[in-house]
């Protein structure tokens, strides 16, 4: 069997399975902080997306003595209060924090995020969610522009929500009907990246095809 993904990058606290043999006992609290960290202060690397699905995995093959019902509610709640944190952020701090080019932080990934905002407007914190990158600055931009505080509110619970709802269920049922897949998180992780990576290459399809038409 090959190495985990991100064993085989150098990034083994990245590794579900690793955090869970590590820190057993405080596994459900620090995945709780991962998740609130990466959706409200602006750390997009974390592995939100396969973090969630690997939870899925555990309770469906009994490795994690946690109830579905109760996990699906924590970590939405979870990602909804880093969406709020990022969102007053924004609002605090926004227009220089924009400015800013860092290693981590990149005005690239504002002015990509903003210009999705522009296109789907409040719809964005939705579907945003499913998006790398986008799903950790698109409440920092909703501050930024002063977005309506109840509207934010109200989208942002129902994108945490489905986000939380899609991957951790999708896990779930997968780990019912390949019981073998919690074993093998590293194929679990090719395809979170894989399909995480969709709407970004639809989008810079589409964006290829505009620039092809406008020249």
């Amino acid at each position: 069997m090959i190495a985990p993904l991100p064993h085989l990058l150098g990034i083994t606290w990245m590794d579900p399975e690793w955090l869970l043999r590590h820190f057993h006992t405080e596994f459900v609290w620090l995945s709780l902080a991962i998740v609130f960290v990466e959706c409200g202060l602006l750390f997009p690397f974390l592995p939100g997306d396969t973090l969630l699905f690997a939870i899925g995995l555990f309770i469906a093959g009994d490795k994690l003595n946690l109830n579905l019902y109760l996990a699906l509610v924590a970590f939405a709640v979870a990602a909804f209060l880093g969406n709020v944190v990022g969102y007053e952020i924004g609002r605090l701090v926004g227009p220089p924090l924009q400015q800013h080019e860092g290693r981590i932080l990149k005005r690239k990934y504002f002015d990509q995020t903003a210009a999705f905002f522009d296109k789907h407007g409040s719809k964005a914190l939705v579907i945003g969610r499913f998006v790398p990158f986008v799903r950790t600055y698109i409440t920092v931009v909703a501050g930024v522009i002063r977005m309506d505080r109840r509207h934010f509110f109200v989208w942002s619970a129902v994108g945490a929500g489905l986000w939380v709802l899609v991957i951790t269920l999708l896990g779930y049922f997968l780990g019912n009907t390949v019981p073998w897949l919690a074993n093998n998180i590293d194929y679990a992780t090719l395809a979170i990246l894989a399909f995480s990576a969709i709407p970004l290459a639809w989008e810079a399809w589409r964006h290829r095809q505009r620039s092809g038409v406008n020249s």
